[in-house]
């Protein structure tokens, strides 16, 4: 029987650290066969996204990232996912997108947090105000229960109707203020232009880079790289895909031999006190097909 599972109901049944250390334990298992295509008009994207893992299953997820579609109303991701018995070949379960999207990229990085951010981090930054920013704020809730949290957005509005959802939570438009004061800092925005820069990080923080998903985007400029431990969910999925690594890279600016790890060498993820940890979430279908087992797990329990 196929599972059809929506947003809602199959959410109640989910935890942030549950998810993590679902996460994990699917990098346990053999390497992900992957594939991704992307398709382009102008600023909008068609993803397309899938993935293998022997034992676990199939994962075929597209999406359509249009960010013009605010000024309509319309959610900026859309697009369907599909989970597929690896044994059989037959469609296990149709997951809500959103669900799918929502918990994979929050908990991609909250994953990298706690296994690279100090236990004792008392504020968090999230710069951007979107929708993953709403997921954020809930996923390292759970993991910082205690935390102060600012919510750094180009209009007070924005940040400030985000920030009202939450206690502990306040709104800011300055980055480089928030930043600086940060023991975490959070980023998911579609800039195209440099939000995050390196001189003004110090000893001890811990930054999670997951607004750019594009060759021609990325949140961090290069000092960030040079002044940072660099942690990666995916060396397949990030280094030649998205400008975050790729710009530096092609530029002759940064060595990709100075990655420390990746997911899949999570014994790697390793912080020293004074380290500045700087982790990418390229957010690959393996994750996608990971996640999606984790609440199709979840819904059958």
């Amino acid at each position: 029987m196929v599972e059809i599972i929506p947003f809602d109901a199959g959410e109640a049944r989910l935890d942030w650290l549950g998810l993590t250390d679902a996460i994990a334990a699917g990098h346990q298992r053999p390497k992900a066969n992957i594939s991704d295509t992307f398709l382009y008009r102008g600023s909008d994207t068609l993803l397309t996204r899938s993935a293998w893992i022997d034992g676990l299953g199939i994962a075929v997820k597209a999406a359509t990232i249009f960010p013009n579609n605010g000024a309509q109303g319309l959610r900026s991701v859309n697009g369907a996912m599909n989970l597929i018995n690896d044994t059989t070949g037959e469609l296990s379960a149709v997951i809500d997108f959103g669900l799918v999207t929502k918990w994979k990229t929050a908990g991609d990085s909250l994953l990298a947090a706690r296994r690279l951010a100090r236990p004792e981090s008392q504020r968090i930054t999230i710069i951007g105000a979107g929708t993953v920013a709403h997921s954020l704020r809930q996923a390292y809730g759970a993991l910082f229960p205690q935390a102060d949290f600012t919510v750094v957005s180009r209009t007070l509005d924005s940040a400030a109707a985000l920030a009202a959802q939450f206690p502990n939570t306040v709104a800011s438009t300055d980055p480089e203020m928030a930043v600086r004061q940060a023991d975490i800092i959070t980023c998911a925005t579609p800039a195209r232009q440099i939000v995050v820069q390196g001189e003004w990080l110090h000893a001890g923080q811990h930054v999670d880079l997951i607004g750019a998903f594009r060759p021609d985007l990325r949140e961090a400029d290069t000092a960030a790289l040079h002044r940072s431990r660099v942690f990666l969910d995916s060396r397949d999925t990030v280094i030649h895909h998205i400008g975050e690594l790729k710009i530096p890279i092609e530029a002759g600016e940064y060595d990709p031999d100075r990655i420390v790890a990746d997911y899949y060498q999570l014994d790697r993820f390793i912080r020293q006190p004074d380290d500045i940890t700087l982790f990418k979430n390229g957010g690959g279908a393996h994750l996608d097909l990971m996640t999606a087992a984790y609440i199709l797990d979840r819904w059958q329990a």
